[in-house]
């Protein structure tokens, strides 16, 4: 599961990310709204924890593009001000739930969790595409009704080329959906081409289509052309 945090304060922002990647979490986090707003229009997040005062803008506003542009990223309000209009306003918003600090780290686990469970009872867990059929819940993928047998890698690629299917995903988006923020400890980017190469052939293997494309010098669409 992926987790944008997105706090100025530097020593809380470095305390969520370490407690949250404890407890299994890809975490990546900001500490300003440029940065956030990059990270959000780019990247879809299981749940954002976003901060309601940030260097250069209002966390509410980035909340309110992120449901205008129908984004169903989880998000938690954060904020040191215990007012009731600024969680009647942020849930209004669309936020799923308001923390105060101070905070136990262990309630905003809990609270994350809970969030990442509601919503995906609110969506299939069967994603599908032409003839691949993707089961999320089993991380299995068939062809034509034919399990296919892929790597965690793979999988992941082929779940991320699906749900972005028509958008052309450049080498470095896709390298950051693999590693996260660490994506600067690759040395370059041999390591994802032989998965997708693979992944390729072992669709084409089973009998499904070429949808797979290289967009010269930017990277890969997902698409019928």
């Amino acid at each position: 599961m992926k987790i944008l945090i997105v706090e100025d304060e530097v020593s809380l922002n470095e305390g969520m990310v370490e407690y949250l990647s404890s407890q299994g979490y890809l975490c990546e986090s900001v500490v300003n709204y440029t940065d956030a707003r990059e990270k959000i229009e780019t990247y879809s997040y299981d749940c954002i924890v976003l901060d309601i005062m940030l260097p250069g803008g209002n966390g509410l506003d980035l909340l309110e593009e992120l449901r205008l542009d129908n984004k169903l990223d989880g998000v938690i309000i954060i904020s040191a001000r215990d007012a009731l209009d600024d969680k009647i306003l942020g849930l209004k918003r669309g936020a799923d739930d308001y923390l105060t600090k101070p905070f136990h780290l262990a309630e905003l686990s809990m609270r994350i969790s809970a969030i990442i469970r509601r919503r995906n009872s609110l969506v299939s867990h069967l994603i599908k595409f032409e003839e691949i059929t993707i089961d999320m819940d089993n991380s299995e993928v068939s062809i034509n009704n034919q399990l296919i047998t892929l790597t965690k890698t793979e999988y992941k690629f082929l779940l991320y080329f699906v749900i972005n299917k028509n958008r052309v995903l450049t080498k470095s988006s896709l390298a950051e959906y693999l590693w996260g923020d660490n994506m600067d400890l690759a040395e370059d980017f041999d390591f994802m081409y032989a998965h997708i190469k693979n992944l390729r052939r072992k669709l084409q293997q089973a009998g499904c289509g070429d949808y797979l494309h290289s967009v010269y010098g930017i990277g890969y669409k997902f698409s019928f052309k």
